[in-house]
């Protein structure tokens, strides 16, 4: 009886222990799941310490630094351009302007210049330009927004065709640039007043003594020209309807630039209804000496189109006093041009450069 006894606590003593062991064994691979997996490394070439990891952890610590820089390309893409420098329209230059200079305590946005330049761009009869000098490049432009500027300068034409800058059209660039500047604000320093109207003066003289436009009449020999038969004479010479009623024009090949030739008329005939209805006897062929670059050859153009239109038209080349045209006077015209050529570009004033233009406008 108690041999048996014996036997038995001692088998329900060995099924609890292994029941215990066998609890354990599966409460450790349950804990061994929770773990996060570890790259297995492996010595390469008996070098001490651990080797690189495999080809799939090398994918991804590849993707970091190349993240990073896609990143910094994409917020380099997404960051706004910088406005271009402005090269095209007018341009100050002390040869035919007054400046006055403005100078700021920090650089200062386009944006803000915008908002307080001038309401209007002119004193009296002559133009005033604003032109900032750009933070990025040192250039100096017309003010536009999304550009730091680091100075101003403002200045105003000294002549044109309508004459010199006097006293009361220097006062009012004083005025309109000083408000401008105290809105800003800024410190703004005038050229001498006296000074700048005796330059105007002699610069008006100049201008004066070497302005220069020819001028052809082609007449009809016979009927009258109908609108409509011009025009297609003229477009097959190069000719396109003006910006002005009455004219056709030569277009330059420079940019932007005035016609090289124009090809006037009556302008009431351009208002008519009927082109085959409104008539013309007369045109004048014309061609603004000191607007057009010599180098563009325009004498040259004005003569072969005066002659190639008044052979396809029937017509005549008629002077100012209604005087044929004749080989000698063409050759006279052309050695005077000559001279006038000369002396704008001994002024730093050749025909057709920009301050040139501007000048004799």
């Amino acid at each position: 009886m108690n041999h048996s006894l014996t036997l038995y606590l001692a088998i329900l003593g060995g099924a609890v222990l292994a029941l215990v062991v066998a609890h354990g064994a599966w409460t450790s691979r349950r804990a061994a799941a929770r773990q996060p997996r570890r790259a297995s490394v492996e010595p390469v070439d008996g070098a001490l310490g651990a080797a690189p990891p495999d080809a799939q952890a090398l994918d991804a610590l590849a993707t970091l630094p190349m993240g990073e820089e896609g990143a910094m390309a994409s917020e380099a893409a997404a960051a706004p351009a910088m406005p271009a420098v402005r090269r095209g329209g007018p341009r100050l230059d002390a040869l035919v302007d007054a400046i006055a200079t403005l100078t700021l305590d920090a650089p200062m946005s386009g944006d803000h210049i915008l908002l307080h330049l001038p309401p209007t761009r002119r004193a009296g009869s002559k133009p005033v330009l604003i032109e900032g000098l750009r933070s990025d490049c040192g250039e100096w432009e017309a003010p536009q927004a999304g550009v730091l500027y680091t100075e101003l300068q403002a200045g105003v034409l000294m002549a044109n065709r309508m004459g010199g800058l006097n006293e009361i059209e220097y006062s009012e660039f004083v005025q309109k640039v000083q408000a401008m500047a105290d809105a800003l604000p800024a410190a703004v320093e005038f050229p001498d007043m006296l000074d700048i109207v005796a330059r105007a003066r002699e610069l008006d003289g100049f201008a004066g003594a070497h302005d220069a436009q020819l001028a052809m009449r082609l007449a009809a020999k016979g009927s009258a020209w109908s609108l409509g038969y011009v025009q297609q004479q003229a477009a097959r010479h190069g000719f396109v309807p003006g910006a002005l009623p009455g004219r056709f024009v030569l277009p330059s090949p420079e940019e932007g630039a005035p016609p090289v030739l124009t090809l006037q008329f009556d302008a009431q005939a351009a208002f008519a209804e009927d082109e085959d209805q409104a008539t013309l006897r007369e045109l004048l062929l014309c061609f603004d000496v000191p607007q057009t670059a010599a180098e563009q050859a325009p004498f040259k153009a004005w003569c072969a189109a005066g002659e190639a239109l008044a052979l396809s038209m029937d017509g005549v080349m008629l002077d100012d006093s209604g005087r044929p045209f004749s080989p000698a006077a063409f050759e006279s015209i052309e050695g005077e041009l000559a001279k006038l050529y000369e002396a704008l570009a001994a002024r730093d004033l050749a025909a057709g450069a920009p301050s040139t233009r501007r000048l004799f406008s």
